[in-house]
């Protein structure tokens, strides 16, 4: 008898979706067992029992999982393809990767530093879902300075839009030649939200870099370049 997994589950480890993309793929009927319209999120399958398929096309877990840690440049894309044939961060991987990669979360078209990549969509749900509040430091460079009042008001959380941001852990660095350099860490990842933040103090960044997600650290990887994660580092991503 195999594993018996949530449908929802299944589609993740297949590679196809993240776990929450998959449940909208379920609910959109576009998923069928044994050839049977699936709508319900709470179905059941049998690995290696139940043929599950999405769009008319059979799909079955990855058996081979790939665990990548990226130091994005400016530049790339977080996706897998563009629109507009803008590159990817997936055009920085070699070719010994022959399984879908996609990316964990994303990091802005100008923003650089540490991205992961996976196959494994029960790992981005993990690393991703807001309810795991796993940590994002970056180091932003802001033009001009910033006042204490600013500071504090990042601490305390900021209006943006239609939200208001967790409070955040902010560190000044430096302050020189006309630009200020600041450490923020935040837990949520909402589009371009670390330069909204500091837009909303009435800050303008010129450059970001994200330098770790929770404990996991980029380190001295260069710029462009990636690095199979550790067996600690994806069990700690993956608690």
């Amino acid at each position: 008898m195999g594993e018996i997994v949530r449908l929802q589950k299944y589609i993740a480890m297949s590679g196809k979706a993240s776990r929450r993309a998959a449940e909208e793929l379920i609910t959109s009927g576009r998923v069928r067992v044994n050839g049977e319209k699936i709508t319900e999120l709470g179905t059941k399958v049998e690995i290696g029992a139940d043929k599950v398929s999405l769009d008319g096309k059979d799909i079955k877990p990855e058996m081979k999982k790939y665990y990548i840690m990226l130091n994005k440049p400016t530049g790339y894309v977080s996706s897998v393809s563009d629109q507009f044939d803008r590159p990817t961060v997936i055009d920085l991987l070699d070719e010994e990767i022959r399984a879908r990669i996609f990316p964990v979360g994303r990091l802005d078209y100008d923003t650089e530093g540490l991205l992961l990549l996976t196959n494994d969509g029960d790992f981005t749900y993990k690393v991703t879902h807001p309810k795991f509040h796993m940590d994002k430091t970056y180091i932003a460079t802001i033009k001009g300075g910033i006042t204490v009042k600013g500071l504090n008001m990042l601490r305390s959380g900021v209006k943006i839009e239609d939200y208001k941001t967790s409070p955040a852990e902010v560190e000044m660095l430096s302050c020189e030649k006309g630009v200020t350099v600041i450490k923020i860490t935040i837990h949520e990842g909402k589009n371009r939200q670390v330069r909204k933040m500091f837009e909303a103090v009435g800050c303008r960044v010129i450059e970001l870099k994200r330098i770790s997600i929770g404990k996991v650290e980029l380190g001295n990887l260069p710029l462009g370049r990636w690095r199979y994660l550790t067996s600690h580092e994806i069990n700690y991503l993956s608690r």
